[in-house]
């Protein structure tokens, strides 16, 4: 008697261990966002947010991004790049520069677009009123860039060196509050 229900039991445990663990790998990404104080997305000046946002331009600029806005509280800028020959990326920053404490915070996000090359063959038919339709097929094929993933960079040495090269086109006056002049 004991054997059995030692035996039910270790299945029924597998069982909760496998829905366990399968919920966990299913959970979607947004589910793990904890709202935590990160300051890897922000940086902290002593300097108004229209200088910020000017020296942020600067340094988007001195790297090859295509700047789409800039103001006096937002760049967006973009870049592309083409790894593979039938893959294309694009990275779109968006930087938002706040007054604080009288200095300004800046935030910044990036986003990295995915596209792959997807062909299509095209065929054509022709009626004809004497004969009725005929159908030839036509050689040609459609190229056209889809987008495949979406994501927001995540990289805390990516946005360090966003914030480093922001800080060399501030003013020499100006100071990074992080401690990282």
């Amino acid at each position: 008697m004991r054997l059995p229900a030692l035996c039910c039991l270790f299945v029924v445990a597998g069982v909760l261990a496998a829905c366990g663990g399968k919920a966990e790998q299913t959970r979607p990404a947004l589910l793990g966002e904890t709202f935590a104080f990160d300051e890897m997305y922000s940086r902290a000046f002593e300097t108004t947010p229209d200088v910020a946002c000017e020296s942020a331009r600067r340094a988007l600029l001195g790297q090859g991004y295509v700047v789409a806005r800039a103001d006096a509280g937002t760049v967006e800028a973009s870049k592309n790049f083409q790894p593979e020959a039938d893959a294309h990326l694009q990275l779109a920053l968006r930087v938002s520069c706040v007054p604080q404490d009288g200095g300004t915070l800046m935030f910044v996000s990036a986003l990295q677009d995915r596209y792959a090359l997807r062909r299509s063959a095209n065929s054509a038919s022709l009626g004809v009123s004497a004969l009725g339709s005929l159908s030839l097929p036509i050689g040609s094929s459609e190229d056209s860039l889809v987008r495949v993933a979406s994501s927001t960079v995540q990289d805390a040495e990516f946005y360090g060196r966003f914030f480093e090269r922001v800080g060399h086109y501030l003013p020499a006056h100006v100071v990074d509050r992080d401690g990282d002049d």
